[in-house]
């Protein structure tokens, strides 16, 4: 379990912003309402407001999302349930651990309950929630940190953090807080194109930084063994089967199937893929572990083709090793057998880049 310690990380700074900010936001679409509502349609008319097909599809996306009580309302209910099936009264125990885990509540409901909207959470909860949203700021940083330290270059980070930001929704981004987190990432996004080789210095409310002062002894979270991880992948399996046969269907991990009900993996996260790939206790089958091996795979190659295409877009040949170096720091060991991604892949990764940044360096220079 871990520790809460409220001011750890950036989002202490958010408290109540929300809730004297959102009230200034309108809506696309009520923006559009009232455009119809003042002015009706007239076939006589001269023009007629015509929308490109991206606005319709902001506006259809805007039109499907929830709105932000539902959504307190919902991480309020799902709090409860957590509580339930943990047996717990709290997320906090005596010695100020966390009994429950957050990971199945996306940012949206972090932030409503982080910010106590609708006055539904208590300031335990708040403390707990502050912590898992400073977890995901560390953890989407950690491998872009590792790529600097082998690299030198600590462009990337920034960016990163910057895209993470990036991340944030319409709410969070209406705070004070968030714009001023983005302006100091901005910032150091500026400074590392000047110098990528030196981390920037003296950015007021600089997260990035705050982050490398906490992470300077190398300190990891401990993370569960492989075996626990297996067997918590083997009942969420087992889950899985027990509600499609209560549909009358067999659950099976082969998409090539014709009948039964295929196996959902998207929501289970790469470490717990490769417990099963591995199968080092013998727990999974044959077919689920060619499953997860294949699922590994493919957010693997993702993952490169995504750096592969930054790199082409960008005209900057070192992203692609960049997102290689990336995607090594980010996985653990097991991942790593799993897939044999072997030291090998990160060191041909780092004379790439380093090659690549020479070469473009030469080019500059002439």
């Amino acid at each position: 379990m871990t520790s809460v310690h409220a001011g750890a990380n950036p989002y202490t700074q958010l408290g109540s912003a929300y809730a004297r900010a959102a009230a200034t936001q309108p809506s696309l679409a009520g923006i559009l309402n009232a455009a119809d509502s003042a002015n009706p349609p007239d076939s006589n008319a001269a023009t007629n407001l015509t929308l490109s097909d991206a606005a319709r599809a902001r506006l259809a996306s805007t039109a499907a999302e929830k709105d932000f009580s539902t959504v307190t309302s919902d991480a309020r209910a799902a709090l409860d349930a957590l509580y339930a099936a943990a047996e717990v009264n709290g997320p906090i125990d005596a010695d100020g651990k966390t009994t429950i885990d957050l990971t199945s509540l996306d940012r949206r409901a972090l932030f409503a309950i982080v910010t106590n909207n609708g006055g539904k959470f208590s300031p335990d909860e708040q403390n707990a929630v502050n912590t898992e949203l400073g977890n995901r700021f560390d953890d989407a940083l950690a491998p872009a940190t590792a790529t600097a330290k082998l690299t030198g270059d600590f462009s990337s980070l920034y960016r990163t953090a910057l895209d993470y930001l990036g991340g944030a929704s319409g709410e969070e981004k209406a705070t004070a807080a968030w714009s001023a987190l983005r302006a100091a990432v901005q910032k150091g996004v500026h400074a590392t194109q000047q110098d990528p080789t030196t981390a920037p210095a003296n950015i007021a409310n600089d997260p990035v930084a705050a982050y490398l002062a906490r992470s300077a002894d190398d300190v990891t979270t401990p993370t569960a063994d492989i075996s626990s991880v297996a067997r918590k992948v083997r009942a969420a399996f087992d889950a899985q089967a027990k509600a499609a046969t209560a549909a009358g269907k067999e659950l099976v991990f082969d998409a090539g199937r014709k009948t039964g009900q295929l196996a959902d993996l998207s929501s289970i996260d790469n470490r717990s893929l490769a417990a099963v790939s591995l199968n080092q206790d013998g727990l999974f089958s044959s077919l689920e572990s060619f499953a997860a091996r294949q699922a590994l795979d493919s957010r693997n190659r993702a993952s490169v083709l995504a750096a592969l295409k930054q790199s082409q877009t960008s005209g900057d040949p070192t992203q692609l090793s960049l997102g290689i170096l990336n995607a090594y720091s980010s996985m653990s060991a097991e991942e790593r057998q799993a897939v044999n991604w072997t030291p090998a892949i990160r060191d041909n990764a780092i004379a790439n880049y380093n090659s690549s940044r020479h070469i473009l360096s030469m080019l500059r220079s002439m």
